[in-house]
């Protein structure tokens, strides 16, 4: 065999996973336990929902900080932190938008969440009122907790949902409103996990924002909490998007 026919060895890729709200990392779990399984390095961000541009300027310093090819997932409002961190990055290969949003310029993930009918998450928002680093009040947003499982996680038994519910990380309101100044899926190729039952990112909203970007999409009988409830079609999903762009 000459040196022309070997094949150039693949750098396996690092998994970076983010967080939406009334989440945190502990959410990719199963997801987490299934890469690994197949050999992937893994991340999971710890997301401040704080701002969406500072938000996404930390998770850009993670990315930053990894050698190799990285492929970057994103559940819900960390779609939103994802397309915002990842535009232009070298070594970022795929994006993976789970149940998430695709903002485009200009665009904000409430305006999105609200824009068609089925999302049944606002009504159900608990206001906080918090001090912001300056001193300002903000408003911290959280699930009431009686609401929890029938609106973000119907589809995980109860008793890990009451745990969800309780151990939620609220979201300050502006990041909410904060409008994206990049969209990295116009530039590196996506995948979508559409969520069917999702009362939080309501299914024609996702099918919209991923039908506009050209993405991937997969489709799932599941709510918005499916990193928890079918972490196996997450990661399969995650798995697709490192091998259809391995170099």
């Amino acid at each position: 065999m000459t040196s022309s026919t070997l094949e150039t060895p693949t750098a396996t890729p690092t998994v970076v996973l983010v967080h939406g709200a009334f989440a945190d990392s502990s959410s990719w779990n199963g997801v987490v336990a299934r890469l690994r399984r197949d050999g992937y390095p893994v991340i999971g961000v710890a997301n401040p929902l704080r701002s969406l541009h500072g938000d996404a300027a930390l998770l850009r310093d993670v990315l930053d900080s990894i050698d190799g090819p990285v492929v970057v997932a994103g559940h819900s409002y960390g779609g939103s932190v994802m397309s915002e961190a990842a535009e232009g990055h070298p070594r970022v290969t795929a994006l993976v938008f789970v149940a998430s949003f695709l903002l485009d310029e200009g665009e904000s993930t409430g305006e999105l969440a609200g824009r068609y009918p089925g999302n049944e998450l606002g009504a159900a928002l608990r206001p906080v009122a918090v001090r912001g680093p300056e001193g300002e009040t903000a408003e911290d947003l959280y699930i009431e907790q009686e609401k929890f499982h029938a609106i973000f996680a119907a589809d995980v038994p109860a008793d890990v949902a009451e745990l969800m519910a309780v151990t939620q990380r609220p979201i300050i309101a502006d990041a909410l409103a904060g409008k994206a100044t990049k969209a990295a899926w116009k530039t590196i190729p996506s995948w979508t996990l559409l969520t069917l039952q999702d009362l939080a990112v309501p299914a024609e909203a996702q099918r919209f924002m991923a039908e506009r970007a050209s993405s991937s999409v997969v489709e799932v009988d599941a709510s918005h909490a499916v990193t928890v409830s079918r972490p196996d079609v997450v990661a399969r999903l995650i798995d697709e998007a490192a091998r259809a762009t391995a170099a």
